[in-house]
């Protein structure tokens, strides 16, 4: 069957609105019933990029080319500047802007897609957000991906704050239609918008990322501010700092904190929260393997990609997938510290830039904190620190530098401070 039409069955009768919208509240039944984009042109095994976001035309657009059994390559406006790259990236036959069609023309062919071609299958291209290296195009077997809502699970309603282009947000779009739950689409993703959005609409679940909550935090406006109904707010896509959760707990004691760890490549996994102050997590579900090597965290899934589009394959000759982060292991629990590519080495002293992250971020008013190594013809490298004051505060030099002296060993002591704004990108991670 359809997934268009699986989705109608499984509303069928039901009123309360599926999407919360800028646009009033809508039922699933008013958003298949709107005016529909020509897909005519469109054929099976197309690879069509859509730039939309958790509208209802692009939502209408994005099911229905699931049913033309496409290869999707989900966009936003906010990454227009990369668009022709990643049209280039991922073979894109076809583009579509709200009722735009538009076709690319082009001869090159990849293994990875006449493979799904040749199966039937539908796809799906994600690219990857490193700060390293242009993004990878990530392909993944939608066919395949789907299955996973077959299995009916309960659903809260839901702030949808990743992204139309990111698999997470996709994932909770699918789970809320799959499981007649409501998602509310904020009319922006800043503090204000999103803490009255919460309250407007008695969110029950707000999934979002550490630099966000960091935000959240340095704004003073979370005291009275968030909503009882709020449960659950989850963190992914970057690292926690645990000074930033201990204080998120205790400022909102009635709220559930829980980790999510993922990577494009993988898929969805399943974690499990040590403890709602805790930065350890259980990593695995079906199908779901994880072991350590040199400290380093590696996983096998089922759920993982085909293939890069423009890369080599990442996997071992067994499948393994090494997710190049650094972890500490605790009664199968782990703790991610940091990356390889972030390893610090201060004459033969290895440590993560997040160790004194950690502390800068203890000081009076620092919003953000950035450590990095920089080549020294001594040391091989010393630390260089940025930090981000919070918003109209003051940070004093001599003071700061008084504290991360009595906090921090000589060799991870930074050899330059510098104030500047630390960026944060559309997805609202530290870059």
């Amino acid at each position: 069957m359809k997934i268009l039409n699986k989705l109608k069955e499984r509303w069928q009768g039901i009123e309360y609105p599926f999407l919360i919208h800028s646009t009033g509240e809508l039922s699933f039944s008013d958003i298949t019933e709107q005016e529909s984009v020509n897909l005519s042109e469109v054929k099976s095994g197309d690879v069509v990029a859509l730039i939309g976001d958790f509208d209802p035309k692009s939502i209408l657009t994005l099911l229905q080319l699931f049913d033309k059994n496409v290869i999707l390559v989900p966009l936003t406006k906010d990454t227009e500047a990369q668009h022709d790259y990643f049209f280039k990236s991922a073979l894109v036959d076809v583009v579509i802007e709200g009722s735009s069609v538009r076709r690319i023309k082009h001869n090159i062919k990849h293994e990875l897609i006449q493979k799904l071609r040749l199966e039937k299958h539908a796809g799906l291209v994600l690219f990857s957000t490193g700060t390293t290296g242009r993004p990878k195009a990530i392909l993944h077997d939608l066919t395949l991906f789907m299955q996973r809502f077959d299995t009916p699970r309960p659903t809260l309603k839901t702030i949808n704050f990743l992204l139309f282009d990111h698999i997470g947000g996709i994932n909770t779009l699918l789970h809320t239609l799959f499981n007649k739950g409501t998602v509310v689409a904020p009319n922006s993703r800043s503090v204000e918008d999103i803490l009255a959005t919460c309250a407007e609409h008695n969110i029950e679940v707000l999934p979002t990322t550490p630099t966000f909550l960091r935000m959240m935090l340095m704004s003073g406006l979370l005291e009275g501010n968030v909503t009882e109904s709020l449960r659950i707010i989850t963190y992914g896509t970057e690292r926690m700092d645990q000074p930033t959760l201990d204080a998120l707990c205790e400022l909102l004691p009635n709220v559930d904190f829980r980790q999510t760890f993922g990577m494009s490549e993988l898929g969805i996994v399943r974690v499990k929260s040590e403890a709602r102050n805790s930065l350890f997590m259980k990593v695995g579900g079906e199908g779901v393997e994880t072991r350590v090597i040199d400290n380093v965290l590696e996983i096998r899934s089922k759920t993982r990609m085909l293939g890069y589009l423009n890369a080599e394959s990442p996997f071992d000759s067994d499948g393994w997938y090494n997710t190049k982060d650094i972890v500490e292991e605790r009664n199968g629990f782990y703790k991610v510290t940091g990356r390889i590519s972030e390893v610090i080495n201060v004459g033969g002293l290895k440590f993560m830039p997040s160790e004194i992250e950690r502390v800068a971020l203890q000081f009076e008013n620092v919003e953000h904190a950035k450590a990095e190594g920089k080549p020294n013809p001594i040391t091989g490298q010393h630390v260089e620190l940025t930090i981000q004051p919070a918003s109209n505060q003051d940070v004093n030099k001599a003071d700061l530098k008084d504290f991360l002296n009595s906090q921090l060993p000589n060799h991870m002591m930074p050899k330059r401070l510098k104030f500047s704004s630390i960026s944060v990108g559309h997805r609202f991670k530290k870059n």
